[in-house]
């Protein structure tokens, strides 16, 4: 089963950042971050899309349907977009050849 407060204390702590920079980041007191932290109670879509942003994730990562993180390219140049691309590609390249053992 899926650990929602787990998800939000790792991708916080992650970053370096206490309960309180979170919560005063998405409008809620540190308390409130703990009781979303401890499954006490269940942030509103407002706070979920601010956390998201927060944390750069999908809301669908940040709720657990997703695995996965994204990487945000807002106010990138297309040519800094194209680069980017290409840096993934190369890392998941390297990876797949690293772990192809045909």
């Amino acid at each position: 089963m899926f650990d929602f407060g787990l998800r939000i204390r790792e991708l916080r702590e992650s970053r370096n950042m206490s309960q309180e920079t979170l919560g005063r980041r998405v409008g809620r007191s540190k308390p409130v971050i703990s009781s979303y932290e401890n499954n006490l109670k269940t942030p509103p879509l407002d706070v979920l899309i601010n956390m998201a942003n927060v944390f750069n994730v999908s809301l669908d990562y940040l709720v657990g349907i997703e695995k996965k993180e994204t990487v945000s390219v807002d106010g990138l140049t297309p040519s800094q977009v194209e680069t980017v691309k290409r840096v993934i590609y190369e890392l998941r390249d390297k990876r797949d050849r690293n772990t192809y053992h045909g």
